[in-house]
């Protein structure tokens, strides 16, 4: 063997464990495989390893990292792997290792809800430490997802009373008057993907318990209106949407004991041409607010399908080389 090469064997705790790293049909293994020039073969729960000391090294840090993320009770994917690979080649597995070792909670199915990138992670730790959080950035960066499960881990933990969601309903004409009935009907399917993270993080049975009894709130961004709101965590999602007007009556609802974290996807703006958007005008009027965190996240902290972070980059560059 040259001078520079190594043989590296590595010891996964069991078949389980191997089966969970390596992938389904390894899987996870031709993804790394993809990235590193080194042999890598897997037998049972040992991965053996010949390359390069350098890429010896890296590997035995990544396979230690995707065995930690294993043991804190976590399900691999594809994702994982890939930005793991990423954060190890730029020698960031430190960064790593505190990612995956920050759990929210656990949902009602027992998966456990954590930071996947380096952006999420910031987002998180903005949540914990400002009174209100502003997360800007595509479909698919976890924006709602996570602010919902810190709403979640701070109502289980007595930090507040009650949550409450609420969303603009741009297209039902965000108008105050409507009758209950009317109201349900014209805005349910605007406020739906609060439901369902709420669904999966909390289960449909609880949910709807503290639904029933006013601990969980969903309502159009209008019906916030007139209130203060005290002991409360308060979500405002596809904040895009609403006029710098709204946006303004929204922030001023913070009481005390309360957070508030604001979503929004300065990139999706659906509202009448000519009409500008609050989050964007809050995103410059509340620069450097004490207490409150504006956290950028991108494509790179886009865990969907893989594909959908390409999409996402394929318009930015088509929009920024044919503006207008």
């Amino acid at each position: 063997m040259p001078n520079d090469q190594e043989e590296r064997r590595i010891k996964l705790s069991d078949a389980q464990a191997a089966v969970a790293i390596l992938g389904h049909g390894d899987e996870h293994l031709r993804i790394i495989g993809e990235n590193f020039s080194s042999r890598i073969v897997a037998r049972g729960d040992e991965v053996a390893i010949t390359g390069s000391r350098t890429e010896v090294e890296l590997l035995t840090k990544l396979f230690n990292e995707l065995s930690f993320l294993y043991r804190q009770g976590n399900q691999i994917n594809a994702h994982d792997v890939r930005y793991s690979v990423r954060m190890v080649k730029e020698g960031r597995e430190e960064n790593l290792h505190q990612m995956f070792a920050d759990t929210v909670l656990v949902t009602a199915r027992g998966r456990h809800i954590k930071p996947k990138t380096l952006g999420q992670r910031l987002y998180l730790e903005a949540i914990r430490n400002s009174f209100i959080t502003i997360g800007i950035g595509p479909a698919g960066t976890g924006k709602t997802y996570l602010a919902v499960a810190m709403a979640v881990f701070s109502l289980k933990n007595k930090e507040v009373e009650r949550i409450i969601l609420t969303r603009p309903a741009v297209e039902a004409g965000e108008k105050l008057g409507f009758l209950p009935g009317d109201l349900q009907e014209k805005v349910d399917p605007y406020l739906r993907p609060l439901y369902d993270a709420m669904y999966d993080i909390l289960g449909v049975d609880t949910f709807q318990k503290y639904m029933a009894k006013n601990i969980i709130e969903v309502a159009p961004l209008a019906y916030m209106r007139g209130r203060t709101l005290d002991d409360s965590f308060i979500i405002l999602d596809e904040a895009q949407n609403t006029t710098p007007e709204q946006m303004k009556m929204f922030l001023t609802r913070l009481g005390f004991g309360s957070k508030m974290v604001v979503t929004g996807d300065i990139t999706q703006v659906d509202l009448p041409t000519g009409n500008s958007s609050g989050l964007k005008h809050a995103q410059a009027v509340l620069a450097g607010v004490r207490g409150i965190e504006a956290i950028f996240l991108n494509e790179s902290d886009v865990v969907r399908h893989e594909i959908v972070g390409r999409i996402i980059k394929a318009y930015e560059r088509y929009e920024a080389s044919n503006p207008g």
